[in-house]
C-alpha cells in the first residue's frame, strides 16, 4: 500500500493531507486530512525603542530576549516534531505553505536521512482553505494514484 502526504504549514498550524492507495488495480484511494496546532507563543514586542535628539520618532528597535527566543526555536521543534511522527511512514511528501516555516521543517526533516530522501517538492503557498489544501495535494499526486 502506497502513501503519499501532502503538508501545509505555518508557524501557527499545519494541515497534513494523507492519501493511501489501497488496491491498484481497482484504484480505491483512501484520504484523510489532520489539523495541528503549534502552541508556539507569539512574539512578543516591548514598547519603548532606541530614539535619538535627532529622529524623536525615528526607527525603534525590538528587544530580543535570548531567553524568550530559545523557547519559540524549542517550541517550533517540537511542532516539527508532531508533523514528523506523524509522517513517518509516508512513500513521498510534498511540502508546501507560506514563509519560513516550510523550509525550518524540511531541515527537522533532513536530521533523518531516511524521511529527506521521500520529500518530492517542496512549493510557495500562501494562505489556503482545508478543501484548497485537499484539493492541491489531490491534484499534485493524481498521476501517480
Amino acid at each position: 500500500m502506497k502513501k503519499y502526504v501532502g503538508i501545509w504549514l505555518d508557524h501557527r498550524q499545519a494541515y497534513v493531507v494523507y492519501i493511501s492507495r489501497n488496491q491498484p488495480a481497482v484504484g480505491e484511494d483512501d484520504e484523510m486530512i489532520e489539523g495541528i496546532e503549534s502552541d508556539v507563543e507569539r512574539r512578543v514586542r516591548l514598547s519603548g525603542g532606541a530614539r535619538t535628539r535627532r529622529t524623536p520618532y525615528g526607527p525603534q528597535d525590538i528587544a530580543v530576549d535570548g531567553k524568550q527566543q530559545a523557547r519559540i526555536n524549542h517550541q517550533l521543534g517540537q511542532y516539527f516534531k508532531k508533523i514528523r511522527d506523524r509522517i513517518s511512514d509516508a512513500d513521498q511528501i510534498l511540502i508546501f505553505g507560506p514563509g519560513e516555516a516550510k523550509f525550518e521543517f524540511v531541515k527537522a526533516i533532513e536530521k533523518s536521512d531516511q524521511m529527506a530522501k521521500k520529500i518530492v517538492k517542496i512549493e510557495p503557498a500562501e494562505k489556503m482553505t482545508v478543501k484548497q489544501v485537499q484539493a492541491r495535494v489531490r491534484k499534485f499526486f493524481k498521476p501517480q494514484l
